[in-house]
């Protein structure tokens, strides 16, 4: 699954819990792709850390 059908399925399960209430299933299914969400969100915001390069223009070579 995408993370952008992680998302729509977090969304989905998000507008139901306001109507209505969640089954058992429905409610692991969600804390389950939260985690995911998640773990891929800090996982990408750590590559994109770890890839920046500082520049110190004041310094001279």
């Amino acid at each position: 699954m995408s993370i952008e059908e992680t998302v729509n399925r977090i969304n989905e399960l998000a507008r139901k819990a306001k109507s209505e209430e969640l089954t058992e299933e429905e409610i692991a299914e969600r804390d389950k792709l939260r985690r995911i969400y998640i773990d891929a969100f800090k996982t990408n915001l750590r590559s994109q850390l770890e890839n920046i390069k500082f520049v110190d223009e004041d310094k001279k070579q």
